[in-house]
């Protein structure tokens, strides 16, 4: 814009902001003889005053600030000789409009703040936009601010952004950004725990004479299963590991009597157990110790799920799939079944599926989506190498697949669709079989899996690629979770391992003597599960704490320091030299001693 353009939409701004002066009654001495010793000001202000005249004019007269916050008539005379050499200085270089609004705002020594030209509300709907560094930033502007930026809604908000507190109303604390800072403080406590493996671990309490044949967990309760028969629940929550028993159905058997149990799974209200002779048992853990129902197959189990969400079961025996869900008036019965032309070795049941349960089986190289609502059979795989390996999340599912020799392609991990049916990614190409992987507790965009080769890889769905590759264990990897910043592994030489993969660096290990099996952590804790591959019992007669590796193990760890057991077992980091020396015999690799 030349001189003479700029010059006369300066005097044209002038002339409009006089004729929305005429009305008003009356005008402040200060802003009048401000006016007219700063017309240079005046004719600098843009369109936006033209448009609106009387916001320009409530700058002008300082309508941001009460007045005890205003500055002084004499500070304001040094911030307009400023701006007018400025402008004089400028204005001969053809300069753009743009650079002299910016410096009549920088001018003006009363901003409006949201108290004055924005309801209240409408600030905390711009300020929730904000995350907390930013917030603390604006705080630190006014009073006005400090009061906006420090609101209740912003910072519950925030908590449940972050996943703190997410069960809680914002009536249920008076302060939610000193929770929020309680919350992160405790988060950075348990972090630092895990890394220096701080904390308490115990050895969930065995049954003589019975060899470990499966465990699962859910939200910190375990369940077992044992040759036996007898099954056996845990709440590490409360630090009860006396456990009770779930009884079975039949009178008649005397306890230890029963067939082995094959697959045990738990929920947050449901107990499962699958025996050798084909008997399914249901509990229900709110109700009591005796199975709410029981179903009997004509074959041997082969696979069992447990749905997390709600109360849907779904077992594989010989080629049919049964799913078993209770009815409203709350009676279990066959929601669908459904009959494959293989034995079916990976059972899942899809999460978030609603009112009709979803499972996904997988018998020797054919993947079926398996649909409750019209009991559709849907081949998602077929006539490839079989699979290996499977787990599904709300709208994916991950598998691996064996490979065809190094010469003609390796082992990969395929990613389908549930909603269209079809392949998304194609992953991996090694030589070596792929033994596990964890889709769904996995970070969004991320997966993890675990190799005969015992490396772990860590994929990134975005592009396809192996975003990290550890090599973790001797022998293959049989179990692996992870979350935003940690990995932990479990090998078949019975090794627990937990890694900082943004550092690629091992934090610290925990070995046994059977392969670890199970795996499942959460911020606070750690369930790790190491079962034997033989289920007969050795050396019965001999020394049940000295032999007690040749029946499997179950640890709980607890990284929480306001949660520690005074009466735990085996300590980790307050293990000194006192300890019983019985206690050396399997714990000197497991648990070195920091004082020695």
């Amino acid at each position: 814009m030349d001189d003479c353009s700029l010059d006369e939409f300066r005097r044209r701004w002038q002339e409009e902001l006089a004729q929305a002066q005429a009305p008003r009654k009356r005008r402040r001495p200060e802003a009048a003889e401000r006016w007219a010793r700063r017309p240079e000001v005046v004719h600098g202000r843009g369109e936006q005053a033209s448009g609106d005249p009387a916001l320009a004019q409530g700058l002008l007269e300082g309508a941001g600030r009460p007045p005890a916050a205003r500055a002084t008539w004499t500070e304001g005379q040094d911030v307009a000789s400023r701006s007018r050499s400025l402008a004089r200085e400028g204005a001969g270089g053809g300069e753009q409009l743009v650079d002299q609004l910016i410096r009549d705002l920088n001018e003006m020594n009363d901003v409006p703040f949201f108290d004055i030209q924005l309801p209240y509300e409408l600030a905390i709907n711009i300020f929730q936009y904000l995350d907390r560094k930013e917030l603390g930033r604006c705080a630190q502007v006014s009073k006005t601010w400090k009061v906006i930026a420090e609101d209740e809604v912003l910072w519950y908000r925030l908590c449940q952004q972050e996943g703190h507190l997410p069960d809680s109303s914002i009536s249920d604390y008076s302060c939610w950004k000193l929770i929020f800072q309680e919350c992160r403080a405790k988060e950075h406590m348990l972090r630092t725990n895990w890394k220096n493996r701080k904390g308490a671990v115990s050895e969930l309490e065995h049954i003589p004479d019975a060899v470990l044949c499966d465990v699962h967990s859910h939200d910190g309760v375990v369940i077992a299963g044992y040759t036996s028969g007898d099954v056996r629940v845990w709440d590490t929550r409360t630090w009860d590991y006396v456990a009770p028993f779930l009884e079975s159905e039949d009178e008649e058997d005397e306890p230890g009597m029963q067939p082995n149990v094959s697959f045990v799974r738990i929920n947050s209200s449901l107990a499962v157990a699958a025996y050798e002779d084909g008997f399914l048992n249901i509990w229900d853990l709110r109700t009591g110790k005796y199975p709410v129902h029981r179903f009997e197959h004509d074959a041997r189990i082969q696979a069992l799920a447990l749905s997390q969400d709600d109360a849907t079961v779904a077992t594989a025996s010989a080629f049919d799939v049964v799913m078993l869900s209770p009815s409203e008036e709350g009676y279990w019965q066959i929601a669908a079944e459904f009959e494959v032309p293989k034995l079916v070795q990976y059972l899942e049941i899809v999460p978030e599926t609603g009112r009709y349960p979803v499972a996904v089986a997988a018998a020797g190289d054919l993947m079926y989506l398996l649909k409750a609502e019209d009991s559709a059979r849907t081949l998602l795989y077929a006539h490839g190498p079989p699979v290996t390996c499977l787990d599904v999340s709300a709208n994916q599912v991950a598998f691996g697949v064996r490979g065809l020799g190094w010469v003609y392609e390796g082992s990969k991990i395929l990613v389908y669709s549930l909603e269209a049916g079809r392949r998304l990614l194609k992953l991996g190409n090694v030589l070596r079989d792929f033994t596990c992987v964890n889709l769904s507790d996995s970070p969004p965009n991320l997966m993890v899996s675990g190799n005969m080769d015992g490396r772990v890889r860590i994929h990134d769905l975005r592009s396809g690629n192996i975003a990290l590759s550890l090599s973790a264990h001797q022998l293959g990897v049989s179990a692996v979770q992870m979350d935003d910043w940690k990995i932990v592994s479990g090998g078949q030489e019975g090794l627990v391992s937990v890694w900082d993969y943004r550092t690629n660096q091992k934090l610290w290990e925990v070995y046994s003597g059977h392969p670890v099996q199970h795996i499942s952590f959460s911020s606070h804790s750690l369930i790790t599960a190491n079962v034997p591959y033989q289920t007969v019992m050795r050396n019965v007669d001999l020394d049940s704490f000295t032999h007690r590796r040749h029946r499997g193990l179950i640890r709980a760890y607890e990284f929480a320091v306001d949660q520690l057991a005074f009466q735990s077992p085996l300590p980790v980091c307050r293990s000194s030299c006192d300890a019983m020396a019985t206690h050396y015999y399997d714990l000197a690799l497991a648990f070195p001693y920091n004082h020695v």
